[in-house]
C-alpha cells in the first residue's frame, strides 16, 4: 500500500477533487482490472479513450481517477486528479508507486530500427555469464534473473515497466537491458526512468503507419537521447547517417562505434562462414558465433557497452566470443545438406542485410530460395520494397502471408508484387498460406541449397482476423525438410 499523496510526487497536477490521504494498492489503465484501492488512469489512446470508462472503473471500486478531463458529475468518496498529460503523469506515478526501481540498478536502453532485440539480449547473456543477476525487457521475452516471462510489446506501458524493474530489484538484479521503441518514447513510457546508458543501433524504413514521416520517426528516437542525464553514457553507430543526429542535444557522455568510420570502438570482419566469423575488435582478433555486417555492429555495440559499464577489455572479448544467436535472428539448421535460415527481418533494410550476408558466404553454385511476407495493419509503404529486395537478391522467391491481422492477405501480396521489377517476375511464386509456402520452398530445394524464411523470426504464432494460432517457422521448415529426407 502507498499513500496517494506520495505517489503523486512530481506529477504536474492542475486540479484535485477529494482527499489524497488514502491508501492505494495498484494502478491500472483497464477498468476491468480495477479492485478496491486502485487508481484508474484515463488514457486517450489511438483507438480507445479511457475517459469513457471512468464510470465503469468507479463501479469496480476505483478510489481515485487520474484524467485529463474531469467528468461533469463527480462521485462522492472518489478523488479526481486532473493533469494536462496522463501519459507523462502515469510514468511519474508508476515510478513513485514502485519506489523508483530504475535508480536501484544499472538500466541501459537500446533503440533503433534493427538490432534492438539482439543487442539487449546479447548484453543480458554477457553480464549473466559474468556472474551477475540481470534483467531483460525485450520483444522476445522479459527475463528476471533466470526466469523468463512472455513479452507483449517492444516497450511495455509505464506501469508494467516499473513493475518488472521492481521485481528485478527484489530478485537482486544489478543490471537491466531494455529495448526502447519509438512508440514507447513518444507515448512517454520511459520518461521517468533513470537510465545509466543508451545505445543507438541504426535507422531505416519502419513504423511509418504510426509516425507518418521518416523525420518524425527519427525525431522520436532522438528524444530518448535528449532526455539522458549527464551521468549517463550514449553510444551511437556513427556509420549510420543518423548516428550523429541522435547525439546533437544529449547531455550524456557520447561514445561512437563503427566498421567504416573513425570511432571510439572499431571492428572489421576478416572471415565469414555460416558457423561464425573472425573479427578484429579494437586491434584484437576473435572468433564469434554470429555472422554478417549487421551482427558485427551488434557485437561492437555490446562490446562498447560492456566497456562503458566497467568490464575489462580482455573479459569483454572473451565473453563476446561465447555469445550465441538470439532466437529467430539468423537462426539456421542443416537437414540433408539443405540450409534453412529463419530471421525476423521485417523491414527493407533488415531483409537486405540478411540476404547480403548469405550472398557473401555462399558459393553461388547453390540456389537461394527466399520466403517473404509483410504484416497487416502496419506500414504499407515498405511492402513493395521488401519484394523488390527479395527478388533482386535471391534466385527464387515465394511471397506469402506474415501476420495479416485484420487486412486481406491477398491485398497485402498485391502491394508486395507491385515492387517486383520486370526482369525478376519469373523468379516469383505467390502462395498465400505460409505453411504451404514453406513446404513449397523445401520441395524446390536441392542438395546444397539455402532457404531463407523472413519476417516472423522468434514468433510462435500467426495472427489472422484477431485470432492467434500456433506457428513456428523454424519448427515447420525442420518438419518438412526431415520429411523430404526420408
Amino acid at each position: 500500500m502507498k499513500q496517494l499523496k506520495d505517489i503523486l510526487y512530481k506529477v504536474a497536477i492542475e486540479f484535485v477533487s477529494g482527499t489524497t490521504f488514502m491508501d492505494i494498492d495498484h494502478l491500472t489503465f483497464d477498468s476491468r482490472d480495477v479492485t478496491g484501492s486502485a487508481v484508474f488512469i484515463a488514457i486517450k489512446g489511438t483507438q480507445v479513450d479511457g475517459h469513457d470508462y471512468i464510470s465503469k472503473a468507479i463501479e469496480g471500486g476505483a478510489r481515485a481517477i487520474l484524467c485529463e478531463v474531469v467528468p461533469a458529475e463527480l462521485v462522492a468518496g472518489v478523488t479526481y486528479i486532473q493533469v494536462q498529460d496522463t501519459q507523462l503523469a502515469v510514468a511519474q506515478l508508476a515510478d513513485n508507486f514502485y519506489d523508483h526501481p530504475s535508480s536501484k540498478l544499472k538500466l541501459v536502453g537500446v533503440t533503433g530500427t534493427n538490432g534492438k532485440t539482439t543487442v539487449a539480449s546479447l548484453l543480458y547473456q554477457l553480464f549473466t555469464n559474468l556472474g551477475y543477476e540481470v534483467g531483460l525487457l525485450s520483444t522476445v521475452k522479459v527475463t528476471v534473473g533466470k526466469t523468463d516471462y512472455a513479452a507483449s510489446h517492444t516497450t511495455p506501458d509505464s506501469i508494467a515497466i516499473n513493475r518488472w524493474l521492481n521485481l528485478m530489484v527484489e530478485q537482486g538484479c544489478a543490471y537491466c537491458f531494455m529495448e526502447v521503441s519509438s512508440h514507447g518514447i513518444v507515448q512517454k513510457r520511459t520518461s521517468a526512468l533513470q537510465f545509466q546508458g543508451g545505445i543507438f543501433t541504426n535507422l531505416s524504413h519502419d513504423h511509418l503507419d504510426y509516425h507518418k514521416t521518416f523525420a518524425e520517426y527519427r525525431d522520436a528516437k532522438k528524444i530518448f537521447f535528449d532526455q539522458l542525464p549527464k551521468t549517463a553514457f550514449a553510444i551511437t553507430n556513427i556509420d549510420d547517417k543518423n548516428g550523429a543526429i541522435m547525439m546533437q542535444n544529449t547531455a550524456a557522455k557520447v561514445r561512437t562505434y563503427a566498421l567504416k568510420s573513425m570511432a571510439d570502438y572499431r571492428a572489421s570482419i576478416l572471415e565469414s562462414q555460416f558457423s561464425g566469423m573472425l573479427m578484429r575488435v579494437n586491434q584484437q582478433e576473435l572468433w564469434v558465433q554470429l555472422i554478417g555486417d549487421f551482427n558485427a555492429y551488434n557485437l561492437l555495440a555490446v562490446y562498447a557497452t560492456a566497456k562503458e559499464l566497467g568490464v575489462s577489455d580482455q573479459e569483454a572479448l572473451v565473453e563476446i566470443s561465447k555469445l550465441q544467436s538470439v532466437s529467430g535472428r539468423f537462426q539456421y539448421i542443416v537437414v540433408n545438406q539443405i540450409t534453412a535460415i529463419v530471421d525476423y527481418a521485417h523491414t527493407p533494410d533488415a531483409l537486405q542485410n540478411v540476404i547480403k550476408t548469405i550472398n557473401s558466404i555462399r558459393s553461388y553454385n547453390e540456389t537461394l530460395i527466399a520466403v517473404v511476407g509483410c504484416g497487416g495493419n502496419r506500414d504499407k509503404t515498405k511492402r513493395p520494397l521488401m519484394a523488390q529486395i527479395a527478388t533482386a537478391e535471391s534466385n527464387k522467391v515465394i511471397l506469402t502471408s506474415d501476420n495479416p491481422r485484420f487486412e486481406d492477405p491477398y491485398e497485402i501480396l498485391k502491394e508486395m508484387e507491385a515492387g517486383v521489377e520486370l526482369q525478376n517476375q519469373k523468379k516469383v511464386v505467390v502462395i498465400e498460406d505460409r505453411r504451404q509456402a514453406i513446404k513449397a520452398a523445401c520441395q524446390l530445394a536441392q542438395t546444397g541449397d539455402i532457404i531463407l524464411i523472413a519476417g516472423k523470426g522468434h514468433e510462435t504464432y500467426q495472427e489472422i482476423r484477431g485470432v492467434r494460432t500456433d506457428f513456428n517457422d523454424l519448427l515447420i521448415v525442420k518438419e518438412f525438410l526431415e520429411q523430404l529426407s526420408k
